[in-house]
Protein backbone atom coordinates (compact mmCIF):
# COMPACT_ATOMS: atom_id res chain seq x y z
CA UNK A 1 0.00 0.00 0.00
CA UNK A 2 2.62 2.36 0.98
CA UNK A 3 4.42 1.54 -2.05
CA UNK A 4 1.63 2.26 -4.11
CA UNK A 5 1.25 5.23 -2.42
CA UNK A 6 4.80 6.45 -3.34
CA UNK A 7 4.64 5.57 -6.70
CA UNK A 8 1.84 7.94 -7.93
CA UNK A 9 2.73 10.19 -5.64
CA UNK A 10 6.07 10.00 -7.40
CA UNK A 11 4.14 10.49 -11.05
CA UNK A 12 2.82 13.62 -9.70
CA UNK A 13 -0.74 12.60 -8.85
CA UNK A 14 -2.69 12.12 -5.47
CA UNK A 15 -3.89 8.43 -4.76
CA UNK A 16 -6.72 9.62 -4.69
CA UNK A 17 -6.87 10.47 -8.27
CA UNK A 18 -6.58 6.22 -9.02
CA UNK A 19 -8.93 5.14 -7.46
CA UNK A 20 -11.75 4.93 -9.98
CA UNK A 21 -8.99 3.79 -12.73
CA UNK A 22 -10.41 1.19 -14.56
CA UNK A 23 -7.49 0.33 -16.17
CA UNK A 24 -6.02 -0.57 -13.20
CA UNK A 25 -7.22 -3.82 -11.45
CA UNK A 26 -5.20 -3.10 -7.90
CA UNK A 27 -6.86 0.43 -8.44
CA UNK A 28 -10.01 -1.37 -8.51
CA UNK A 29 -9.77 -3.36 -5.68
CA UNK A 30 -8.42 -0.93 -3.24
CA UNK A 31 -11.57 1.43 -4.67
CA UNK A 32 -14.10 -1.38 -3.62
CA UNK A 33 -12.32 -1.53 -0.55
CA UNK A 34 -12.62 1.81 0.21
CA UNK A 35 -16.49 1.88 -0.82
CA UNK A 36 -16.99 -1.04 1.38
CA UNK A 37 -15.06 0.62 4.55
CA UNK A 38 -17.21 4.49 4.04
CA UNK A 39 -20.56 2.51 3.82
CA UNK A 40 -20.12 0.46 7.23
CA UNK A 41 -18.38 3.07 8.53
CA UNK A 42 -21.49 5.53 7.91
CA UNK A 43 -24.29 2.54 9.10
CA UNK A 44 -22.33 2.54 12.25
CA UNK A 45 -21.69 6.13 12.30
CA UNK A 46 -23.96 7.99 15.78
CA UNK A 47 -25.17 11.47 14.69
CA UNK A 48 -23.60 13.52 17.74
CA UNK A 49 -24.55 16.81 18.64
CA UNK A 50 -21.51 18.75 19.68
CA UNK A 51 -22.45 21.46 22.97
CA UNK A 52 -22.71 24.82 21.79
CA UNK A 53 -21.93 26.61 25.34
CA UNK A 54 -18.90 24.19 26.89
CA UNK A 55 -16.38 26.73 27.87
CA UNK A 56 -19.26 30.06 28.19
CA UNK A 57 -21.81 28.67 30.53
CA UNK A 58 -19.86 25.53 31.99
CA UNK A 59 -15.92 24.57 31.80
CA UNK A 60 -15.03 22.50 28.55
CA UNK A 61 -12.44 20.75 30.51
CA UNK A 62 -13.96 17.45 31.49
CA UNK A 63 -11.75 17.51 34.95
CA UNK A 64 -13.00 21.05 36.09
CA UNK A 65 -16.76 20.13 34.86
CA UNK A 66 -16.98 17.52 37.27
CA UNK A 67 -14.80 18.98 40.30
CA UNK A 68 -17.53 22.43 39.80
CA UNK A 69 -20.95 20.01 39.91
CA UNK A 70 -19.61 18.10 42.35
CA UNK A 71 -18.59 21.04 44.66
CA UNK A 72 -22.31 22.69 44.04
CA UNK A 73 -23.69 18.94 44.48
CA UNK A 74 -21.77 18.55 48.22
CA UNK A 75 -23.37 22.25 49.20
CA UNK A 76 -27.18 21.55 48.65
CA UNK A 77 -29.44 19.79 50.76
CA UNK A 78 -31.25 16.97 49.84
CA UNK A 79 -34.71 18.67 50.70
CA UNK A 80 -36.74 16.21 52.91
CA UNK A 81 -40.66 15.46 51.09
CA UNK A 82 -42.70 12.81 51.21
CA UNK A 83 -43.83 11.15 48.04
CA UNK A 84 -43.09 10.71 44.31
CA UNK A 85 -41.21 13.01 42.24
CA UNK A 86 -43.07 13.84 39.29
CA UNK A 87 -41.30 16.63 37.51
CA UNK A 88 -38.79 19.29 38.08
CA UNK A 89 -38.46 23.20 37.37
CA UNK A 90 -34.56 23.62 37.16
CA UNK A 91 -32.77 27.14 35.82
CA UNK A 92 -30.40 27.71 33.07
CA UNK A 93 -27.82 30.19 33.34
CA UNK A 94 -23.88 30.10 33.50
CA UNK A 95 -23.27 27.89 36.28
CA UNK A 96 -21.72 30.50 38.10
CA UNK A 97 -24.86 32.73 38.58
CA UNK A 98 -27.62 29.55 38.99
CA UNK A 99 -25.64 26.51 39.38
CA UNK A 100 -25.99 26.46 42.82
CA UNK A 101 -29.64 26.63 42.74
CA UNK A 102 -30.04 23.83 40.14
CA UNK A 103 -27.65 21.82 42.23
CA UNK A 104 -30.43 21.45 44.74
CA UNK A 105 -32.74 20.36 42.11
CA UNK A 106 -30.44 17.59 41.15
CA UNK A 107 -29.74 16.67 44.65
CA UNK A 108 -32.81 15.24 44.95
CA UNK A 109 -32.72 12.11 42.79
CA UNK A 110 -28.84 11.64 43.00
CA UNK A 111 -28.54 7.70 43.01
CA UNK A 112 -32.30 7.27 42.27
CA UNK A 113 -33.51 4.92 39.54
CA UNK A 114 -34.37 7.04 37.12
CA UNK A 115 -33.56 5.95 33.87
CA UNK A 116 -35.33 8.39 31.37
CA UNK A 117 -35.46 12.54 31.26
CA UNK A 118 -37.99 14.09 29.29
CA UNK A 119 -36.15 18.09 29.21
CA UNK A 120 -38.34 20.72 27.84
CA UNK A 121 -37.02 24.55 27.35
CA UNK A 122 -37.32 27.43 25.63
CA UNK A 123 -35.50 28.39 22.57
CA UNK A 124 -33.56 32.07 22.68
CA UNK A 125 -31.94 31.96 19.16
CA UNK A 126 -34.49 30.52 17.04
CA UNK A 127 -37.86 31.20 16.00
CA UNK A 128 -40.22 28.89 15.39
CA UNK A 129 -44.03 28.09 15.83
CA UNK A 130 -44.89 25.06 18.30
CA UNK A 131 -41.78 22.94 19.51
CA UNK A 132 -39.63 20.99 18.53
CA UNK A 133 -38.22 17.39 19.36
CA UNK A 134 -34.56 16.09 18.77
CA UNK A 135 -35.47 12.61 17.46
CA UNK A 136 -32.02 11.07 16.93
CA UNK A 137 -28.41 9.95 17.91
CA UNK A 138 -26.50 12.09 20.92
CA UNK A 139 -26.27 15.53 23.08
CA UNK A 140 -22.59 15.66 23.88
CA UNK A 141 -20.81 17.39 26.82
CA UNK A 142 -17.37 17.58 28.21
CA UNK A 143 -18.56 14.42 30.56
CA UNK A 144 -19.64 12.05 27.75
CA UNK A 145 -22.71 11.74 25.23
CA UNK A 146 -26.55 11.04 26.40
CA UNK A 147 -27.99 9.09 24.26
CA UNK A 148 -32.07 10.11 22.75
CA UNK A 149 -34.45 7.64 23.36
CA UNK A 150 -35.34 7.54 19.93
CA UNK A 151 -38.69 5.76 19.53
CA UNK A 152 -40.33 7.82 22.17
CA UNK A 153 -38.84 11.01 20.08
CA UNK A 154 -40.30 9.97 17.35
CA UNK A 155 -43.60 9.06 18.77
CA UNK A 156 -44.09 12.71 19.54
CA UNK A 157 -44.08 14.09 16.53
CA UNK A 158 -46.92 15.63 15.04
CA UNK A 159 -46.77 18.39 12.15
CA UNK A 160 -50.64 19.25 12.27
CA UNK A 161 -50.21 20.07 16.19
CA UNK A 162 -47.10 22.18 15.26
CA UNK A 163 -44.52 19.50 17.10
CA UNK A 164 -41.91 18.57 14.51
CA UNK A 165 -38.28 17.59 14.36
CA UNK A 166 -36.41 21.41 13.39
CA UNK A 167 -33.10 20.43 14.42
CA UNK A 168 -31.42 24.20 13.86
CA UNK A 169 -32.93 25.30 17.00
CA UNK A 170 -31.02 23.23 19.04
CA UNK A 171 -27.75 24.09 17.49
CA UNK A 172 -26.50 27.08 19.77
CA UNK A 173 -29.22 26.67 22.53
CA UNK A 174 -27.97 26.64 25.88
CA UNK A 175 -31.60 25.80 28.20
CA UNK A 176 -31.41 21.98 27.43
CA UNK A 177 -27.70 21.58 27.60
CA UNK A 178 -26.92 23.13 31.03
CA UNK A 179 -28.83 20.59 32.32
CA UNK A 180 -26.76 17.68 31.05
CA UNK A 181 -23.74 17.40 33.46
CA UNK A 182 -26.06 17.76 36.28
CA UNK A 183 -27.56 14.38 34.66
CA UNK A 184 -24.69 13.05 34.13
CA UNK A 185 -23.15 13.42 37.07
CA UNK A 186 -26.05 12.25 39.58
CA UNK A 187 -27.80 9.17 37.20
CA UNK A 188 -24.87 8.19 35.15
CA UNK A 189 -26.59 6.36 32.30
CA UNK A 190 -30.03 7.50 31.11
CA UNK A 191 -31.53 8.44 28.16
CA UNK A 192 -33.54 11.25 27.30
CA UNK A 193 -36.21 12.94 25.02
CA UNK A 194 -35.44 16.57 24.48
CA UNK A 195 -37.98 19.52 23.33
CA UNK A 196 -37.75 22.93 22.77
CA UNK A 197 -40.49 25.20 22.78
CA UNK A 198 -41.05 28.50 20.58
CA UNK A 199 -44.34 30.23 19.98
CA UNK A 200 -47.06 28.24 21.63
CA UNK A 201 -49.98 27.24 20.19
CA UNK A 202 -53.26 25.58 21.22
CA UNK A 203 -52.34 22.59 19.41
CA UNK A 204 -48.60 21.97 20.20
CA UNK A 205 -49.84 22.50 24.20
CA UNK A 206 -52.40 20.19 23.96
CA UNK A 207 -50.53 17.54 22.17
CA UNK A 208 -47.03 18.04 24.34
CA UNK A 209 -49.24 17.45 27.20
CA UNK A 210 -51.49 14.41 26.32
CA UNK A 211 -48.18 12.39 25.07
CA UNK A 212 -45.90 13.98 27.87
CA UNK A 213 -48.35 12.59 30.13
CA UNK A 214 -48.53 9.47 28.63
CA UNK A 215 -44.49 8.77 28.89
CA UNK A 216 -44.71 9.31 32.84
CA UNK A 217 -43.59 6.18 34.91
CA UNK A 218 -41.71 5.56 38.16
CA UNK A 219 -38.04 5.84 36.26
CA UNK A 220 -39.11 8.86 34.23
CA UNK A 221 -38.58 11.99 34.72
CA UNK A 222 -40.01 15.16 33.23
CA UNK A 223 -37.86 18.74 33.69
CA UNK A 224 -38.61 22.28 32.58
CA UNK A 225 -35.83 24.61 32.34
CA UNK A 226 -36.40 27.98 32.83
CA UNK A 227 -35.16 31.19 34.34
CA UNK A 228 -37.53 33.41 36.34
CA UNK A 229 -37.74 37.38 36.35
CA UNK A 230 -34.62 39.19 33.88
CA UNK A 231 -33.10 42.36 34.98
CA UNK A 232 -34.94 44.47 37.68
CA UNK A 233 -34.40 45.85 40.59
CA UNK A 234 -33.07 42.99 43.32
CA UNK A 235 -36.62 43.38 45.62
CA UNK A 236 -38.89 43.85 43.08
CA UNK A 237 -37.26 40.80 41.41
CA UNK A 238 -37.39 39.21 44.53
CA UNK A 239 -41.27 40.09 44.78
CA UNK A 240 -42.28 39.03 41.16
CA UNK A 241 -40.38 35.75 41.98
CA UNK A 242 -42.05 35.12 45.15
CA UNK A 243 -45.71 35.24 43.70
CA UNK A 244 -44.62 33.01 40.47
CA UNK A 245 -42.88 30.65 43.24
CA UNK A 246 -46.36 30.44 44.60
CA UNK A 247 -47.95 29.37 41.61
CA UNK A 248 -46.03 26.93 40.28
CA UNK A 249 -45.79 25.52 44.08
CA UNK A 250 -49.47 25.33 43.75
CA UNK A 251 -49.72 23.51 40.44
CA UNK A 252 -51.94 26.27 39.00
CA UNK A 253 -51.79 26.43 35.50
CA UNK A 254 -54.62 29.36 35.70
CA UNK A 255 -52.48 31.62 37.82
CA UNK A 256 -49.26 30.67 36.86
CA UNK A 257 -50.48 31.87 32.92
CA UNK A 258 -52.66 35.05 34.58
CA UNK A 259 -49.04 35.97 36.34
CA UNK A 260 -47.05 35.81 33.03
CA UNK A 261 -49.97 37.52 31.33
CA UNK A 262 -50.51 40.77 33.35
CA UNK A 263 -46.55 41.00 33.60
CA UNK A 264 -46.61 40.73 37.54
CA UNK A 265 -44.27 37.95 37.22
CA UNK A 266 -41.72 36.24 34.33
CA UNK A 267 -40.57 33.12 32.93
CA UNK A 268 -38.70 32.73 29.52
CA UNK A 269 -39.39 29.15 29.67
CA UNK A 270 -43.01 29.72 30.09
CA UNK A 271 -44.64 27.33 27.62
CA UNK A 272 -42.30 24.42 28.88
CA UNK A 273 -43.06 25.17 32.64
CA UNK A 274 -46.96 25.27 31.72
CA UNK A 275 -46.69 22.15 30.07
CA UNK A 276 -44.79 20.40 33.20
CA UNK A 277 -47.42 21.66 35.55
CA UNK A 278 -50.36 20.23 33.58
CA UNK A 279 -47.99 16.76 32.82
CA UNK A 280 -47.36 16.58 36.77
CA UNK A 281 -51.40 17.18 37.95
CA UNK A 282 -52.35 15.00 35.39
CA UNK A 283 -49.70 12.11 36.29
CA UNK A 284 -50.96 12.96 39.95
CA UNK A 285 -48.87 15.47 41.42
CA UNK A 286 -50.30 17.12 43.98
CA UNK A 287 -47.51 19.52 45.64
CA UNK A 288 -44.86 21.60 44.88
CA UNK A 289 -41.99 22.53 46.88
CA UNK A 290 -39.71 25.21 46.48
CA UNK A 291 -36.06 23.65 47.00
CA UNK A 292 -33.68 26.65 46.65
CA UNK A 293 -34.03 30.14 45.24
CA UNK A 294 -31.13 32.75 44.68
CA UNK A 295 -31.35 35.70 41.97
CA UNK A 296 -27.58 36.86 40.29
CA UNK A 297 -27.84 39.91 43.46
CA UNK A 298 -27.37 36.82 45.83
CA UNK A 299 -24.03 35.71 43.58
CA UNK A 300 -22.65 38.72 42.08
CA UNK A 301 -23.70 41.43 45.00
CA UNK A 302 -24.71 43.42 41.87
CA UNK A 303 -28.80 44.49 43.35
CA UNK A 304 -29.13 46.10 39.60
CA UNK A 305 -30.17 44.18 36.94
CA UNK A 306 -30.70 41.01 38.36
CA UNK A 307 -32.00 37.66 37.09
CA UNK A 308 -34.07 35.08 39.45
CA UNK A 309 -33.36 31.49 39.80
CA UNK A 310 -35.35 28.46 41.22
CA UNK A 311 -35.31 24.95 41.61
CA UNK A 312 -38.61 23.35 42.40
CA UNK A 313 -39.88 20.41 42.66
CA UNK A 314 -43.14 18.74 41.57
CA UNK A 315 -44.61 15.65 44.23
CA UNK A 316 -47.11 13.30 43.87
CA UNK A 317 -48.49 12.93 47.21
CA UNK A 318 -51.22 11.22 48.80
CA UNK A 319 -53.73 12.43 51.27
CA UNK A 320 -53.43 11.47 54.57
CA UNK A 321 -56.30 10.79 57.61
CA UNK A 322 -55.34 13.63 58.97
CA UNK A 323 -55.62 15.77 55.56
CA UNK A 324 -59.14 14.17 54.92
CA UNK A 325 -60.60 15.00 58.42
CA UNK A 326 -58.89 18.50 57.95
CA UNK A 327 -60.89 18.88 54.57
CA UNK A 328 -64.22 17.73 56.45
CA UNK A 329 -63.80 19.90 59.22
CA UNK A 330 -63.51 22.44 56.54
CA UNK A 331 -66.89 21.79 55.19
CA UNK A 332 -68.97 21.02 57.57
CA UNK A 333 -67.74 23.90 59.43
CA UNK A 334 -68.29 25.89 56.67
CA UNK A 335 -72.27 24.32 56.05
CA UNK A 336 -73.04 25.22 59.81
CA UNK A 337 -71.72 28.60 59.60
CA UNK A 338 -73.76 29.58 56.19
CA UNK A 339 -76.48 27.94 57.75
CA UNK A 340 -76.62 29.29 60.94
CA UNK A 341 -75.33 32.73 60.28
CA UNK A 342 -75.20 33.32 56.64
CA UNK A 343 -71.37 33.91 56.81
CA UNK A 344 -68.19 32.25 55.27
CA UNK A 345 -66.04 31.12 58.23
CA UNK A 346 -62.28 32.69 58.53
CA UNK A 347 -59.46 29.71 57.78
CA UNK A 348 -56.20 29.54 58.13
CA UNK A 349 -54.75 26.77 56.13
CA UNK A 350 -51.12 26.23 56.82
CA UNK A 351 -50.94 22.17 54.88
CA UNK A 352 -49.51 23.07 51.74
CA UNK A 353 -51.53 20.07 50.49
CA UNK A 354 -54.49 22.07 50.93
CA UNK A 355 -53.43 24.76 49.11
CA UNK A 356 -52.69 22.84 45.57
CA UNK A 357 -54.67 23.61 43.00
CA UNK A 358 -58.34 20.84 42.87
CA UNK A 359 -61.41 20.11 41.36
CA UNK A 360 -63.86 19.13 44.29
CA UNK A 361 -67.64 18.11 44.35
CA UNK A 362 -69.02 18.69 47.88
CA UNK A 363 -72.54 16.17 48.54
CA UNK A 364 -74.62 16.58 51.45
CA UNK A 365 -77.09 14.08 52.32
CA UNK A 366 -79.86 13.52 54.91
CA UNK A 367 -81.08 10.42 56.32
CA UNK A 368 -78.97 8.87 53.40
CA UNK A 369 -80.90 10.79 50.78
CA UNK A 370 -79.35 13.42 48.49
CA UNK A 371 -79.89 17.49 49.66
CA UNK A 372 -77.33 19.06 47.50
CA UNK A 373 -74.39 18.28 45.14
CA UNK A 374 -72.21 21.21 43.59
CA UNK A 375 -68.27 21.23 42.09
CA UNK A 376 -65.52 22.29 39.92
CA UNK A 377 -64.83 19.69 37.27
CA UNK A 378 -61.49 21.60 36.37
CA UNK A 379 -58.91 22.80 39.42
CA UNK A 380 -59.65 25.93 39.42
CA UNK A 381 -58.47 27.42 42.87
CA UNK A 382 -57.09 25.74 45.95
CA UNK A 383 -58.34 22.64 46.94
CA UNK A 384 -59.11 24.12 50.82
CA UNK A 385 -61.36 27.04 48.31
CA UNK A 386 -63.03 24.55 46.10
CA UNK A 387 -64.45 22.81 49.53
CA UNK A 388 -65.41 26.15 50.59
CA UNK A 389 -67.38 27.34 48.17
CA UNK A 390 -69.03 23.92 46.84
CA UNK A 391 -69.87 23.37 50.58
CA UNK A 392 -71.75 26.80 50.75
CA UNK A 393 -73.33 26.22 46.52
CA UNK A 394 -74.29 22.62 48.02
CA UNK A 395 -76.23 23.55 51.16
CA UNK A 396 -77.84 26.88 49.70
CA UNK A 397 -77.42 27.10 45.44
CA UNK A 398 -78.61 23.10 43.97
CA UNK A 399 -81.68 24.55 41.69
CA UNK A 400 -82.97 20.97 42.45
CA UNK A 401 -83.51 21.24 46.52
CA UNK A 402 -84.85 24.22 48.64
CA UNK A 403 -81.41 25.92 50.92
CA UNK A 404 -80.24 23.91 53.60
CA UNK A 405 -81.94 24.72 57.34
CA UNK A 406 -80.55 25.67 60.68
CA UNK A 407 -82.30 22.67 62.14
CA UNK A 408 -81.18 19.66 59.95
CA UNK A 409 -77.73 20.46 60.45
CA UNK A 410 -78.09 17.37 62.60
CA UNK A 411 -78.88 14.96 60.69
CA UNK A 412 -76.58 15.70 57.36
CA UNK A 413 -73.67 13.91 56.49
CA UNK A 414 -70.83 15.36 54.14
CA UNK A 415 -68.78 13.80 51.39
CA UNK A 416 -66.05 15.59 49.45
CA UNK A 417 -64.75 13.91 46.03
CA UNK A 418 -61.53 15.00 44.77
CA UNK A 419 -61.37 14.41 40.80
CA UNK A 420 -59.01 13.64 38.48
CA UNK A 421 -57.98 14.90 35.02
CA UNK A 422 -60.93 14.66 32.39
CA UNK A 423 -59.78 12.09 29.65
CA UNK A 424 -61.85 11.65 26.73
CA UNK A 425 -63.73 8.13 26.88
CA UNK A 426 -62.96 6.22 23.32
CA UNK A 427 -64.95 3.29 24.16
CA UNK A 428 -67.80 3.09 26.33
CA UNK A 429 -66.73 -0.48 27.45
CA UNK A 430 -63.08 1.00 29.64
CA UNK A 431 -66.16 2.56 31.72
CA UNK A 432 -65.24 0.30 35.04
CA UNK A 433 -68.30 1.05 37.25
CA UNK A 434 -67.78 2.19 40.73
CA UNK A 435 -64.44 3.31 39.55
CA UNK A 436 -65.12 5.76 37.13
CA UNK A 437 -67.53 8.91 36.89
CA UNK A 438 -68.64 10.42 33.89
CA UNK A 439 -69.22 13.99 31.87
CA UNK A 440 -71.31 13.97 28.89
CA UNK A 441 -71.72 16.94 27.09
CA UNK A 442 -73.78 17.15 23.42
CA UNK A 443 -74.72 21.20 22.24
CA UNK A 444 -75.48 22.93 24.86
CA UNK A 445 -76.10 20.28 27.64
CA UNK A 446 -73.91 19.03 30.10
CA UNK A 447 -73.85 16.36 32.78
CA UNK A 448 -71.86 14.90 35.51
CA UNK A 449 -72.05 11.80 37.92
CA UNK A 450 -69.60 10.94 39.97
CA UNK A 451 -68.44 7.39 40.57
CA UNK A 452 -69.91 6.43 43.61
CA UNK A 453 -73.35 7.13 42.17
CA UNK A 454 -73.47 4.40 40.58
CA UNK A 455 -72.47 1.72 43.09
CA UNK A 456 -75.03 3.15 45.53
CA UNK A 457 -77.73 2.72 43.23
CA UNK A 458 -76.60 -0.47 41.66
CA UNK A 459 -76.89 0.42 38.36
CA UNK A 460 -74.78 -1.46 35.32
CA UNK A 461 -72.63 0.53 32.64
CA UNK A 462 -75.48 1.16 30.56
CA UNK A 463 -77.78 2.35 32.96
CA UNK A 464 -75.02 4.65 34.20
CA UNK A 465 -74.91 5.97 30.51
CA UNK A 466 -78.94 6.49 30.83
CA UNK A 467 -78.87 8.09 33.78
CA UNK A 468 -75.71 10.17 32.63
CA UNK A 469 -78.33 11.27 29.75
CA UNK A 470 -81.68 11.94 32.26
CA UNK A 471 -78.70 14.40 34.83
CA UNK A 472 -77.85 16.52 31.16
CA UNK A 473 -81.66 16.58 30.20
CA UNK A 474 -81.10 14.71 27.18
CA UNK A 475 -82.95 11.62 25.43
CA UNK A 476 -82.67 8.22 25.77
CA UNK A 477 -79.50 6.75 24.16
CA UNK A 478 -77.88 10.52 23.33
CA UNK A 479 -74.76 8.82 24.51
CA UNK A 480 -73.98 7.43 21.44
CA UNK A 481 -73.24 10.41 19.52
CA UNK A 482 -72.10 13.02 22.24
CA UNK A 483 -68.98 13.99 23.96
CA UNK A 484 -67.98 11.80 27.15
CA UNK A 485 -65.07 11.77 29.05
CA UNK A 486 -64.24 9.62 32.13
CA UNK A 487 -62.57 10.30 35.61
CA UNK A 488 -62.36 9.00 38.75
CA UNK A 489 -62.18 10.81 42.12
CA UNK A 490 -61.09 10.26 46.07
CA UNK A 491 -63.98 10.01 48.13
CA UNK A 492 -63.89 11.80 51.86
CA UNK A 493 -66.86 10.99 53.79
Amino acid sequence: MKTYQKNVIARGQSPRSNLFCWKQPYSLLFALFLLITVLVSNGCTEDIKEPAVAGIFYPSDPGELKKTVDGFLSKAEKVKADGKLIALISPHAGYKYSGQVAAFGYKQIKESSINKIILIGPSHRVSFKGASVYIKGSFKTPLGNVKIDEKLAKEILNEAADVRFFPDAFEKEHSLEVQLPFLQTVLGDFTMVPVLTGSPTRQAFEHLVSNLTDLIDERTLLIASTDLSHYHEYQKAKDMDSKIISSIERLSVIDTERLLRTGEAELCGAFPVLITIEVARRSGANLGLLLRYENSGDVTGEKSNVVGYSSIGLFKNILTDSDKAELLTIARNTVAEYVTNGKTPAIEIRNPKLKSDGAVFVTIKKNDSLRGCIGHIQPIMPLYQSVVKNAIAACSGDPRFPPLRKEELEDIEVEISILSHLNTLKNVNDIQVGKHGLVIRKGLQRGLLLPQVATENGWDRETFLEQLCVKAGLPHGAWKNAELYIFTAESIK
